[in-house]
């Protein structure tokens, strides 16, 4: 009777210690679950974003057309960016002076990615809006890179760092789409 209970007793106790062991298990499969869920979230909170520079990306080569925002014949800098937003339900911006006035003006280091960057002309000097496009990408050191149409040697739609040049030219970042 002895043997029996012993053995009841270490079978109930390697039972029990299988499902501790068993409930650490899910417990941690469990925390990986949520680590994935939850790693996510700010890539499914920006997909409207990742849709704009999808679209935006797919017109790269586009040629420039002064005062154009048709894909047909090409686009202007501020054709091409009300162009992309249009697809997206902004409307009510064509020139960059429009963007800089409609969107919500935020610091350069809170901009993200889909956010519109507002340029001077070409004469950096005259502090005012010439320019526009939109924030392509922002690496882990914080260099930005911008998509737009540009009247320079690229001619056309292109994804340019902002850097140097543009870098002088920067008046504002602009949030258009909430």
């Amino acid at each position: 009777m002895k043997k029996i209970l012993l053995t009841i007793f270490l079978l109930g106790s390697i039972a029990f210690s299988s499902k501790a062991q068993d409930n650490v298990s899910l417990t941690v499969q469990y925390q990986k679950m949520m680590e994935k869920v939850i790693g996510r979230i700010p890539e499914v909170a920006n997909s409207t974003s990742n849709k704009i520079m999808d679209f935006a990306k797919s017109l790269i080569g586009t040629r420039y057309r002064y005062a154009s925002s048709n894909p047909e014949i090409g686009f202007d800098c501020s054709g091409f960016v009300s162009y992309v937003y249009k697809q997206f339900g902004f409307t009510g911006a064509r020139s960059s002076a429009d963007f800089a006035k409609k969107g919500k003006a935020i610091k350069l280091a809170d901009a993200k990615v889909g956010d519109v960057l507002v340029f001077t002309g070409s004469n950096s000097r005259v502090r005012r809006p010439g320019h526009v496009g939109i924030i392509y990408s922002i690496d882990e050191e914080g260099k930005i890179k911008f998509i737009h149409s540009s009247s320079g040697k690229a001619k056309g739609v292109t994804i340019t760092d902002l850097e140097g040049y543009y870098k002088n030219r920067f008046l504002k970042a602009v949030t258009v789409m909430e």
